[in-house]
């Protein structure tokens, strides 16, 4: 049993990352700005405190601290004060942390801090794993920005892990949620022009792929977090037509998007072909390598 400190537990991977840490037996404290909405929710191996709490007592005796706090991405369009809120949530928080963990006298062994597949920009057809050099636009700014202020927690000797998260797939939220209802519709196709490579992993994947870094030491540094097989939106919308037995007719045209979420829709429309070397070099399993039992599984 683990003392596990976790931000953004109460988020769309959070909340299935607490239900199986809890599952395992951990002890969990979780850091939200409204702790007093999920009091109903504390337990002996569950508390939830606020950033306002003494983070440093929070941090004395956790063995690791995962951090997914951040805001989100496709809340509204993208306009400068939104890019600015994406960005701070996330250099604020992990500077946060990091900040508690070196007052700390008793320091967590590691911090899993998360990243994106933004960190590598658009880049067609290139398989790409750990080792490739970060894009040069603003979501792979904000990811580098991110991990260089997490792995200064490695100055204290804590090992520090950047999960590279792709696009996650379950009911009621991220990419899956906005598409499902066009396809039950009969209305449900591919986005933009279709061949460009979607970096997909299921949720139950990301949430042991999150905890891995505990279970091995040798996992540190940046990982890519997504299935070993991704795929183009066109072969993405073809599989879930498939699954959902629904015709794949329609095609959502890249002006749309951006009229909707303007700058926004490029992480959208990028393709982003990852593929997950650290963890298959170091045994990871995943439960869910194709899309086709991955989406069948989910509706």
């Amino acid at each position: 049993m683990k003392n596990i400190l976790i931000t953004g537990g109460t988020g769309f991977i959070g909340q299935e990352l607490r239900t199986i840490l809890l599952q395992e037996g951990h002890y969990l404290t979780v850091i939200t700005r409204n702790p007093k909405k999920y009091e109903d929710e504390s337990a002996k191996n569950q508390r939830f405190i606020s950033w306002e709490d003494d983070l440093v007592a929070a941090m004395e005796g956790a063995d690791a601290v995962i951090n997914l706090v951040g805001e989100n991405l496709f809340s509204s369009r993208w306009t400068e004060e939104l890019k600015q809120r994406i960005l701070d949530s996330r250099i604020n928080t992990t500077r946060s942390l990091v900040d508690a963990m070196e007052q700390a006298e008793d320091k967590p062994e590691v911090f899993i801090s998360a990243s994106a597949s933004g960190y590598y920009g658009s880049r067609g057809d290139d398989l790409l794993d750990e080792n490739e050099p970060v894009a040069d636009d603003f979501l792979a700014s904000v990811c580098e920005a991110w991990e260089a202020e997490s792995q200064r927690a490695t100055r204290l000797g804590v090992r520090v892990a950047n999960p590279r998260i792709g696009i996650v797939l379950e009911k009621g939220g991220g990419a899956l949620e906005k598409m499902l209802p066009a396809f039950k519709f009969f209305v449900g196709g591919p986005v933009g022009n279709g061949k460009q490579y979607m970096s997909w992993i299921h949720l139950e994947d990301v949430c042991r792929a999150l905890i891995y870094p505990i279970i091995n030491e040798k996992v540190k540094g940046a990982y890519n977090v997504c299935a070993p097989n991704p795929v183009s939106m066109n072969e993405f919308a073809e599989t879930l037509g498939a699954v959902l037995n629904r015709p794949v007719i329609f095609r959502v045209p890249g002006f749309a998007l951006e009229l909707v979420f303007g700058e926004g829709a490029k992480p959208i429309m990028d393709s982003i072909r990852m593929q997950p070397k650290v963890l298959q070099l170091q045994d990871f399993e995943f439960r869910y390598e194709e899309l086709e039992e991955a989406l069948a599984d989910i509706v």
